[in-house]
């Protein structure tokens, strides 16, 4: 009796016998599962998008709504070829462009070139000079300027910043200004305007103007740099002003473009 109850109970732990179709069965349907699993596409990583765009995807649609806003931004120094130019942006230190606008007839109608600019008596330069204030300073700019030209450039404007910012009274900013106005070279002239209008865009936190441009030449492509630059300092003058921006009327705020109102 306890002998057929032994076998009984290993008869329940062994497993039935499959015969051979129905394993030839089970094998291809587990391969025909494999081969769906395999053929299926891949589902695409999906990249995480952040919540707020950053001023790197602002940066570009920033400067589109400019154009349509200022299309006719130019330099705001009248000027005829280089040589005006970088006198006339020397002169433009902690003055208007406009009062610049002023004294540049009678200047260049008296002194047409280099050769007549670093010749000319302080006395009568510093005269002309004296509504924009520093007169003197300036007036030793120019005729160093002057003879800097005719002595070491045969009289011409040098088309490289490193012997730009050789003259006297020339810095990065000006030497900006030339190449990008008068040579067509990108340049980024980081003034008042640009860079409180990059950081209130939040392009960059520094107030150090080289470290402004090199902000900004991160976001912006070369071909928007030397007009880019004009259009951010006709919408600081028009709207977005120091002390009180008008952030009620600015087109990029509509847009949905700039991070902050009433700053």
């Amino acid at each position: 009796m306890a002998e057929t109850r032994t076998k009984a109970s290993v008869a329940l732990l062994v497993p039935p016998m499959r015969s051979r179709k129905e394993d030839e069965v089970r094998r291809s349907a587990s391969s025909e599962v494999t081969a769906a699993v395999d053929a299926a596409p891949e589902v695409p990583e999906i990249p995480e998008v952040p919540a707020v765009a950053g001023p790197a995807w602002r940066a570009g649609a920033v400067d589109d709504e400019l154009i349509a806003l200022y299309p006719d931004a130019v330099c705001a120094l009248d000027h005829d070829g280089p040589f005006q130019l970088l006198v006339a942006t020397v002169l433009s230190a902690q003055t208007t462009d406009a009062r610049v606008n002023t004294v540049t007839p009678e200047l260049f109608g008296r002194y047409p070139d280099a050769t007549a600019l670093g010749a000319a008596r302080r006395e009568d330069l510093e005269a002309i000079l004296r509504p924009l204030g520093f007169q003197r300073a300036k007036a030793g700019h120019l005729l160093g300027i002057g003879q800097a030209l005719t002595e070491r450039f045969e009289g011409r404007v040098p088309r490289s910043r490193e012997e730009l910012v050789s003259l006297p009274g020339v810095g990065r900013k000006t030497a900006n200004v030339v190449l990008g106005n008068a040579f067509g070279k990108p340049a980024i002239t980081v003034d008042t305007h640009v860079g409180r209008l990059s950081r209130r865009l939040g392009w960059t936190m520094s107030k150090d103007p080289l470290r402004v441009e090199k902000d900004i030449a991160a976001l912006w492509e070369p071909w928007r740099w030397t007009d880019g630059c004009h259009r951010l300092i006709e919408h600081g003058r028009r709207v977005c002003s120091a002390r009180s921006p008008r952030c009620g009327e600015c087109a990029l705020l509509e847009a949905g473009l700039c991070p902050q109102a009433g700053v």
